[in-house]
């Protein structure tokens, strides 16, 4: 292990059990990804949580994992986590489900959105095996499918006649999270990986993590605490722009006519996903929707769907931001979201089974990734991309440290974007 400062348990005598290569704060995905990538570089790893189990953005969320929309950096690492889910699912016995993602058109100016993405996103001839050495989408075909109005209706539970067209994007993957990280834990401690779950962080400096157990040496910091980074770096959090930012999210029992067979995107979800909302239809688009609907557009809406294995309906989501969220939830808000289900999928029956209110940090990019002192890094997803991309920014973070793994061999996915 590389060194560090000098400190103490609260008996003034450091264990060595308190010592590790690599000491994660945060047992989300980011922190669990980063756990991961160093155990597997055969350093030592101990995780420190606050809660007895995480609780957080990381499983108040609709387990999409939806590669193909992003871009950028972003889309490197849904690549590389999409690997990665992939591995946990073997090894890990994660539920996954490789089900891909089904996006409803239900205008023209949707359906075009949707042609000029499959358009920039045709495989090139010869492309297919660099694809598939390089983990892209072509390793699977086609990034988009385009679906005409009675397929898509044949495929996807929604009401007669409501869809023009339609997508499938068959990269994208399904896990549930409820079940993943659960999962992740367990085979992370059974590889020796030290969790200290109920156990708050007060200070980090360079080699040293002290908390409400004790100090920690360590030779390098990974703090993945999510919109509580500001907590612990409040000037790196306001010179970097980051709030939080809270969303609206139900489960429902839903009378459908055929199960969800993948996670449901709508014309609402194109102007939010960076590969979507760079394409220059998406302007008429956003027109629209915002002009037609300003209630929605007040309220930031993202409307989407995943079913769970148990058969129901994860509905959502909202999304208002500050630095503080308020924990009220406005009925209203619920209201649209059901309203907007029903609408779609041409039924009455959904009844509420769960409620909640999820948060996850938010800033002007899509991470939230530097070293902010010597051997302390900060890593986060600030744009609602964490479970699709996690695993990948957390292997970038350790491999930048500790070296690449062997079967890793894309250099934009070691180098990233730290600053």
């Amino acid at each position: 292990m590389s060194g560090g400062v000098g400190a103490a348990g609260r008996g003034g005598v450091m264990r060595d059990a308190d010592r590790a290569d690599v000491v994660v704060v945060g047992a989300g995905v980011v922190g669990l990804g980063a756990a991961l990538a160093a155990v597997d570089r055969g350093l030592r790893v101990i995780v420190v949580e606050r809660g007895s189990e995480a609780s957080g953005a990381s499983i108040r969320n609709f387990g999409h994992l939806c590669v193909t929309p992003q871009a950028g950096v972003a889309l490197e690492y849904g690549r590389a986590a999409r690997e990665i889910w992939r591995r946990l699912a073997r090894e890990a016995g994660v539920w996954l489900c490789e089900s891909g993602t089904f996006v409803a058109a239900r205008a023209d100016d949707e359906l075009a959105v949707l042609a000029e993405f499959a358009a920039a996103h045709a495989p090139a001839a010869g492309a297919a095996d660099a694809g598939a050495a390089g983990g892209g989408a072509a390793a699977d075909g086609a990034a988009v499918e385009l679906l005409g109005a009675a397929e898509f209706e044949a495929r996807v539970p929604v009401a007669a006649g409501s869809v023009v067209g339609g997508a499938l994007l068959p990269a994208d993957l399904q896990a549930n999270p409820r079940q993943a990280l659960g999962a992740v834990t367990a085979y992370l401690a059974g590889r020796g990986v030290d969790f200290r779950f109920r156990t708050a962080v007060g200070r980090i400096e360079p080699g040293l993590v002290s908390t409400s157990r004790g100090d920690l040496v360590a030779g390098h910091v990974v703090v993945a605490v999510n919109h509580d980074v500001d907590l612990l770096f409040p000037d790196v959090a306001e010179r970097e722009g980051i709030v939080r930012c809270g969303l609206d999210m139900l489960r429902v029992a839903a009378d459908l006519r055929m199960p969800l067979a993948a996670p449901l995107l709508t014309g609402w979800s194109l102007l939010r996903y960076g590969a979507f909302a760079g394409l220059a239809s998406t302007a008429a688009l956003r027109d629209r929707l915002h002009g037609e609907r300003p209630d929605l557009a007040a309220i930031d809406l993202n409307q989407m769907y995943t079913q769970l294995p148990d058969g129901t309906l994860i509905v959502g989501d909202t999304h208002y931001r500050g630095r503080t969220v308020a924990p009220f939830q406005s009925e209203a808000a619920a209201d649209a979201l059901l309203e907007e289900a029903r609408r779609l999928f041409g039924t009455t029956s959904l009844r509420v089974l769960e409620r909640w209110q999820g948060v996850y940090a938010s800033g002007p990019d899509d991470y939230l990734d530097l070293e902010v002192r010597p051997d302390v890094h900060l890593a986060a997803a600030t744009t609602g991309i964490g479970m699709t991309t996690g695993f990948g920014l957390a292997e970038a973070v350790v491999a930048r440290f500790a070296g690449p793994r062997a079967d890793l061999t894309s250099s934009s996915i070691q180098e990233g974007s730290t600053r």
